[in-house]
């Protein structure tokens, strides 16, 4: 049992991090290009808001699964990872948003590995952290 916490726990911060390193890439090159505005549709944000909530987001995201890392504000880790997964269930599945083809199994997979991560996030809380067993 202790192997698959670390496997899911792992999938998780893989998953997350990955995540946070793509989106502050994305909404970082449109700031710096000068955009003021950047289209995803999924999320509640619009314009220059959608970039600076994508930025600061992700560094938030991207500090919490480092702290998660290192055995520091675990539960900050599932916080992060039921939101994220929130917003997608949100934006993909419970609001207007219209797929492009092709784009419904992307955005079924993307849910389905944040819930996974969910999981993962989940099971780091449980796992006793290094040098206190």
């Amino acid at each position: 049992m202790e192997v698959l916490k670390a496997l899911l726990s792992f999938f998780g911060y893989l998953f997350h991090g990955l995540l946070c390193l793509i989106l502050i890439a994305l909404s970082g090159l449109a700031m710096a290009a000068g955009a003021q505005t950047l289209q995803l549709g999924m999320l509640p944000w619009t314009g220059s808001t959608l970039l600076y909530t994508l930025f600061f987001g992700a560094l938030f995201g991207l500090l919490t699964v480092i702290l998660a890392i290192k055995g520091k504000l675990r539960p900050l880790f599932f916080v992060w990872s039921l939101a994220v997964m929130l917003l997608l269930v949100k934006g993909y599945i419970f609001s207007g948003y219209h797929f492009t083809p092709g784009e419904f199994r992307s955005a079924i997979y993307l849910i389905a590995a944040s819930v996974v991560a969910l999981v993962g996030a989940w099971a780091q809380m449980l796992r006793p952290a290094r040098g206190r067993r």
